[in-house]
């Protein structure tokens, strides 16, 4: 009954610009090899590692699914949250959805909590640096690029360096770990972001 696909429409029902959607597509991307890497820690596998990762699939494709209509601190995540909880959400990613703002006072309790955390800053930060790319392709960014523009404050300066760093100490690993796990990720992924590239037409 809950699954990507129904996360998808919902998103969609409510969210109209496309700069929000590719962000939610981001954090998804990000927020689900979070989500695998857990799973096999865990040692599971099958119907139950597909479940598992699934969660992290949904809360990363609604942690933002309400902004477009509620972007203020008084009503986003809130009004989403009231919105999952009445159509029967499942009570983890609704809680996650809540911790990934730190203004609610959600605490992270859980792996999938502190991966939608981790992810969400990072995978913006990660859209930046490709989009300033010549080629506008996020196969063009490197680890090692990432934590320099980090060290500029003038570059996608709406981006917290804090919560990046944050976020890989709740996942207990290095920042240019998660920096690497994450870029992987959205290069795997590169032409569902519409982060591919531009192509060169070849004149014959």
């Amino acid at each position: 009954m809950y699954n990507r696909e129904r996360a998808l429409a919902l998103l969609h029902e409510w969210t109209t610009s496309p700069s929000l959607l590719k962000h939610a597509y981001a954090v998804e991307v990000c927020t689900r090899s979070c989500g695998q890497r857990e799973a096999e820690r865990l040692g599971l596998s099958g119907d139950e590692a597909a479940e598992f990762v699934a969660q992290y699939s949904m809360a990363a494709l609604l942690h933002d699914f309400d902004y477009d209509k509620h972007p203020s601190l008084d009503e986003h995540p809130y009004v989403g949250n009231r919105v999952l909880t009445e159509q029967g959400w499942p009570e983890p990613i609704r809680h996650a959805i809540m911790a990934h703002a730190d203004y609610t006072g959600t605490p992270r309790d859980s792996h999938l909590d502190r991966a939608l955390f981790a992810c969400d800053e990072l995978a913006g930060f990660l859209t930046a640096c490709a989009l300033v790319k010549p080629s506008k392709s996020i196969h063009d960014v490197e680890a090692a690029g990432v934590r320099k523009k980090m060290k500029d404050k003038a570059f996608a300066r709406a981006v917290s360096r804090d919560d990046m760093q944050q976020g890989a100490d709740l996942l207990g690993i290095p920042l240019e770990e998660h920096i690497a796990n994450c870029l992987q990720a959205m290069q795997q992924s590169a032409a569902e972001l519409g982060l591919a590239g531009t192509t060169q037409e070849v004149a014959s």
